[in-house]
């Protein structure tokens, strides 16, 4: 089935990460130009085999801003990076400073890189798609900084960003995609055998995801001939969990 992304000037941010290393590997697969975007960790990028790699802290306005002036003109961004913190820490115990900071690498990153590439847009018509996490939906324990930020990205950004785009051009599309439990580079110390069997018991389907499975529901998003009626939507990639025990 064709995506029509063939020669679109892709943008992926986190792109270092498993799940960016897979959307820079598929977009790329469908004939898109894609650039890669990493703070810390250039030669995983290089590895993706990207067209161009770009090196910035999301976080930081001037990076962000000097970044899309590198890239060039794009068509479609897939906002990946994020930044979950391993420790659990009770709200009651729980720092402003982590606070910050992990609000500031999740939900200011994403939003300084919604910006950058609505301005570097214009008045063309592109596809948005955000990261958030079943975080966002469900919370989760010891981690209410992480799964604040996330639900701020599937809810309030996203519902704002997709009706203010339009007003521009009606050719603009912004989703979002909610991972669950992904093996990753961000997970690989905790998800062992014994956490393993713990959080399927949350899922309809007996697995964690693979980054393949969330990156192939970003490109199917940012596919303008399969989602190109598909606005402000929230795609969930976990394996049907609902946030509770469903199976022993």
């Amino acid at each position: 089935m064709q995506t029509g992304l063939d020669k679109t000037r892709v943008l992926v941010t986190g792109g270092s990460g498993g799940i960016g290393a897979a959307c820079v590997r598929l977009f790329a697969a469908e004939g898109a130009h894609v650039a890669c975007h990493y703070h810390r960790g250039r030669e995983r990028a290089s590895a993706t085999g990207a067209a161009a790699i770009v090196q910035a802290d999301l976080t930081d306005e001037a990076d962000v801003d000097r970044m899309f002036a590198e890239v060039g003109e794009l068509d479609v961004c897939a906002a990946v990076a994020g930044v979950w913190p391993e420790q659990d820490v009770p709200v009651w115990e729980l720092s402003l400073e982590r606070w910050r900071a992990t609000v500031d690498a999740n939900l200011t990153a994403s939003f300084l890189t919604a910006r950058g590439f609505l301005r570097n847009l214009g008045d063309r018509g592109g596809s948005l798609v955000l990261v958030g996490s079943t975080a966002g939906r469900f919370g989760e324990h010891g981690h209410a900084d992480y799964a604040a930020a996330k639900s701020a990205i599937l809810g309030g950004l996203l519902l704002s960003l997709k009706n203010e785009v339009v007003r521009r051009n009606p050719n603009v599309r912004v989703n979002a995609v909610a991972p669950g439990w992904t093996v990753s580079p961000m997970t690989r110390d905790v998800l062992d055998e014994a956490a393993v069997a713990r959080v399927i018991r949350t899922m309809a389907l007996p697995k964690v995801a693979t980054p393949e499975d969330v990156a192939a529901q970003v490109v199917q998003l940012c596919s303008p001939l399969l989602s190109g009626h598909v606005t402000g939507q929230v795609i969930t990639v976990a394996g049907g969990m609902e946030g509770r025990v469903i199976r022993d």
